[in-house]
C-alpha cells in the first residue's frame, strides 16, 4: 500500500516539476523545478531497487545543474547586489520544494523500512547491487572510469579558463614575486630619534 502511494506520489510530482521546468519564467525557479524532478526520479528508481542509479541521479545530475547554474551567472556577469535583493522572494518556492523534498524521503524511507522495495540482491555473491556495480566499476572499467575524470577536470579547466577575463587597474596577486620576496624587500628600518614621531 505504502510503496504504490510513493509511486503514484512521485511520478506525479516528476510529471509536474517536468512541465514547470519548461513553463516558469524565472530561470531560478526552473532549476529549483529541475532539481525536484530529479529528486523524485531518484525516489522512484528506489522504488525499484535500483539504488545506484538513484545515488547517481542526485550525485551527479543534482550537482551538475548547480555547478552549471554557477557557471551560467559567472558567464552572464550578473550583478550580485540586485540578485541578492530578491532572495527573499523566492523563499516561498524554496520553502515549497523543500517540503515536497522531505514528504518524498519520508515515503521513500517507509517504503524500505516495510521491506516493500524492489531490492535486487545477487544470490550467489550475496551482495547488493550497488556492491556489485561498485566491484565492476573499480575493476574492469576502471580506465575508463579515470579517463572519464581526467575529460571532466579538463573542461572544469577550460570553463576557468573562459570566465577569466583581464581587467584594467585590478589589482592581483602574483604567485612567483610573493615567494622571492626577500626581508630586505618588505621590512624597513627606521631609526627615530627621541622625542620625534614619524612625522
Amino acid at each position: 500500500m505504502i510503496i504504490a502511494l510513493s509511486f503514484y506520489l512521485l511520478a506525479a510530482v516528476a510529471v509536474a516539476a517536468a512541465f514547470m521546468v519548461v513553463a516558469a519564467r524565472n530561470p531560478v525557479h526552473s532549476v529549483m523545478y529541475l532539481i525536484l524532478t530529479f529528486f523524485s526520479a531518484a525516489g522512484l528508481f528506489i522504488l525499484m531497487g535500483a539504488e545506484f542509479l538513484a545515488l547517481l541521479l542526485v550525485m551527479v545530475y543534482v550537482g551538475a545543474v548547480a555547478v552549471l547554474f554557477l557557471f551560467v551567472v559567472m558567464m552572464l556577469d550578473v550583478d550580485f547586489v540586485e540578485l541578492k535583493q530578491g532572495f527573499l522572494s523566492y523563499l516561498p518556492m524554496g520553502a515549497l520544494v523543500a517540503a515536497i523534498l522531505l514528504l518524498e524521503m519520508i515515503l521513500v524511507g517507509g517504503a524500505y523500512v516495510a521491506g516493500e522495495t524492489q531490492t535486487v540482491v545477487v544470490r550467489e555473491l550475496d551482495e547488493s547491487n550497488l556492491e556489485r556495480f561498485g566491484e565492476v566499476l573499480y575493476t574492469q572499467y576502471a580506465g575508463m572510469f579515470e579517463a572519464a575524470g581526467i575529460v571532466l577536470l579538463v573542461a572544469m579547466i577550460g570553463a576557468i579558463v573562459l570566465t577569466l577575463r583581464e581587467r584594467e587597474g585590478v589589482r592581483k596577486q602574483n604567485a612567483m614575486d610573493q615567494m622571492a620576496r626577500t626581508r630586505e624587500d618588505g621590512v624597513e628600518l627606521i631609526d627615530i630619534e627621541p622625542g620625534q614621531g614619524l612625522g
